[in-house]
């Protein structure tokens, strides 16, 4: 699984909690596959983001915080065929997701955990409120704050999942905001490293493709360690939502970046309970929902195949 594939996967279970509600423990459990599909985890939030366009539904994965950027998908698909295979209409998409955002982190170099298990699948997908409520990668620390506060979540668990951006990818779309023409000032973000602004605008040029990618992580871009935060102090985080967590003077989340650089187990230990924080997040659980046979379109429907991969 490629580092781009995993970010998905992370940001794929962050797209499925943030457009719920409180935190609820619900019937979620590590063993909830134990009798039913005892190698689900082997094998292999609501699972909304995964819904392809249809007469009836409009794909989240076109909101503009996820669109041409939260991909993987694929994979996915690989996942559920076997799943099916061994246990037919068990496990869900949205469990695939929490199930392969942890084996992503640990095949990486990052912490293990347990994860709890037994969601189910949404029916509906709902593009508005993801773009409304998912974090975006141009957005002020207090606006990202306030969108994880909504759904119970901290500025730890702010800064903690943000270090998810120790691997994966990022189109220049996502940060050319700040390369040329910052806040409409004309000039370049006064808090990108004047080193990595020249390599970030030999990357992505003026007028340029803006769907070209590169590594969130300059330092170790395919390894799940704590040098995310180390690249912040030296104001070479890749999005201004990042680099907002080290330069916003004065806000708490300045001494938690500083403890993350210093300390990688207390990252890994605040990665974890936040991981386990957001996968509790309104799960759809019991006979609410379905479980998805396919994790592109809702039972019954009829259109295409159904494959994650082919809106994207």
């Amino acid at each position: 699984m490629s580092s781009s594939s995993c970010c998905t996967l992370l940001i794929g279970l962050l797209c499925v909690v943030l457009l719920g509600g409180s935190l609820s423990h619900a019937q979620l459990s590590p063993t909830f596959y134990d009798s039913t599909c005892p190698n689900a985890s082997n094998i292999g939030c609501d699972g909304s983001l995964l819904l392809n366009n249809s007469a009836t539904i409009q794909s989240e994965k076109e909101a503009p915080p996820n669109n041409n950027s939260a991909r993987g998908f694929g994979v996915v698909d690989n996942i559920k065929t076997a799943l099916e295979t061994a246990c037919p209409a068990t496990v869900s998409c949205a469990d695939i997701l929490a199930i392969a955002a942890e084996e992503s982190v640990s095949l990486a170099g990052g912490p293990s955990w347990n994860v709890s298990l037994g969601r189910r699948d949404s029916t509906t997908a709902n593009r508005t409120a993801a773009g409304l409520f998912l974090p975006g990668p141009t957005e002020a620390l207090s606006v990202l704050k306030s969108k994880f506060l909504a759904v119970g979540l901290n500025s730890t668990d702010l800064v903690a999942l943000s270090g998810a951006h120790t691997f994966g990818r990022a189109q220049c779309s996502t940060f050319i905001n700040r390369l040329y023409n910052f806040s409409s000032t004309g000039n370049p973000d006064p808090t990108l490293n004047t080193t990595y602004l020249s390599t970030l605008q030999g990357i992505c040029p003026q007028n340029g493709n803006t769907t070209v990618v590169t590594n969130l992580d300059l330092t170790t871009p395919d390894v799940f360690d704590n040098k995310y935060f180390s690249n912040l102090q030296a104001l070479e985080g890749l999005l201004q939502s990042d680099q907002e967590l080290f330069s916003t003077t004065g806000d708490e989340t300045v001494a938690i970046v500083n403890n993350f650089t210093a300390n990688q187990t207390a990252f890994f230990a605040s990665f974890v309970v936040s991981m386990i924080k957001m996968g509790n997040i309104s799960p759809l659980t019991g006979t609410a929902g379905e479980i998805r046979l396919n994790c592109g379109k809702v039972n019954n429907s009829t259109g295409s195949d159904g494959l994650l991969y082919s809106s994207m």
